[in-house]
């Protein structure tokens, strides 16, 4: 704990009132002698009884003209405090268990609608099937920073690298097929989670990489990406997502029809694999895709992170609350004389 002002600077304010002090106009004193003598003169039918009168209330005045100015010089310090902003200082320290930095790259283009996955004896596409696992996958990862990508014809970052796995999960969900574009611009996807990833510590740095296709879209060559992955101590796990028949079946404008098109190239998957130092999965069914998590969370984790913040809390509250009292006071004081009630006379 700690206590600091956020703006010490505005302290040269407490010596203004000195400054206007020193510079504010004085009366010439042969002037005030002047006015004196024609005091003197000054005709009155009782002047002894008028001089006694002035005189039995001097000691008051003299204690009133104190506490006015005390009080002036409490407000003035006061409202100097409060606009130097105290603040008391909590430490507040956040510890991480032993865990990974995981960026999840999502093919979500158009052959994710392929219906080659059987959930109940009941056909679902790849895309949902991958929402119930990763999801599945992501409420697991306690102590994990995870971030998403999704990649079609371009790639994306809808989740940054964060602790809250509640908020990448719901970005999942929202997740739909040619949300990217119909294509599947991996380089692109795996570029971007290099670039996501590079500052992360050593060790911890893991792309799990989900495609059902081969790159048909994208700036990047999906090998040179790779290389420049595994320049940066980053791995790829790359799954291929699909199942082994030679035809699927998927739904294009509102029809089910039969394509041939949309197997998967394993070959380049573990090339890019490889050239990380990573491994290759192929996700032929669900119970599949459920064994791939369970090997990746067998890898290497990180030690665990910690690091200590202070949280302010403002204090100022307090003195400009005693100010308003110091104002409210001042009233009672008037140019520098007690205000009495009843006789309606001021000392």
């Amino acid at each position: 704990m700690g206590f600091e002002f956020q703006w010490p600077w505005m302290a040269l304010l407490l010596i203004l009132p000195f400054v206007v002090m020193y510079l504010w106009p004085r009366n010439d004193p042969e002037q005030a002698d002047t006015l004196a003598g024609r005091q003197e003169t000054l005709l009155h039918p009782a002047l002894a009884d008028l001089q006694q009168s002035f005189t039995s209330y001097r000691p008051r005045v003299s204690a009133s003209g104190r506490i006015h100015g005390l009080l002036l010089t409490l407000l003035w310090l006061l409202l100097t405090l409060t606009l130097m902003r105290p603040q008391w200082l909590e430490p507040y320290t956040e510890t991480r268990a032993e865990g990974y930095d995981l960026m999840l790259a999502v093919d979500a283009s158009h052959s994710m609608e392929a219906l080659d996955f059987t959930v109940s004896d009941v056909q679902v596409t790849r895309m949902a099937v991958l929402k119930g696992v990763l999801s599945k996958f992501i409420a697991n990862r306690t102590g994990d920073r995870i971030g998403l990508i999704i990649f079609g014809s371009q790639a994306y970052t809808i989740a940054p690298m964060t602790y809250d796995l509640d908020a990448v999960r719901q970005q999942l969900v929202d997740v739909v097929p040619n949300i990217a574009g119909q294509g599947t611009a991996m380089g692109d996807a795996i570029g971007l989670g290099v670039k996501k990833l590079r500052d992360r510590p050593e060790g911890s740095r893991v792309l799990i990489l989900v495609a059902d296709g081969d790159n048909t879209a994208g700036s990047i060559p999906p090998l040179d990406a790779a290389r420049l992955a595994a320049l940066s101590g980053i791995r790829i796990y790359s799954i291929g997502v699909g199942s082994t028949l030679d035809s699927v079946q998927i739904i294009e404008n509102g029809r089910l029809v039969v394509r041939d098109d949309l197997g998967l190239d394993e070959k380049i998957l573990r090339t890019i694999a490889g050239i990380t130092n990573g491994a290759y999965f192929r996700a032929t069914d669900t119970r599949a895709l459920e064994e791939i998590y369970k090997r990746i969370d067998e890898l290497e984790k990180t030690r665990a992170e910690s690091r200590t913040v202070m949280i302010p809390h403002p204090l100022y509250p307090w003195t400009l609350g005693l100010g308003l009292v110091a104002l409210l006071a001042l009233g009672m004081f008037p140019d520098g004389r007690a205000r009495i009630a009843g006789g309606g006379r001021s000392a």
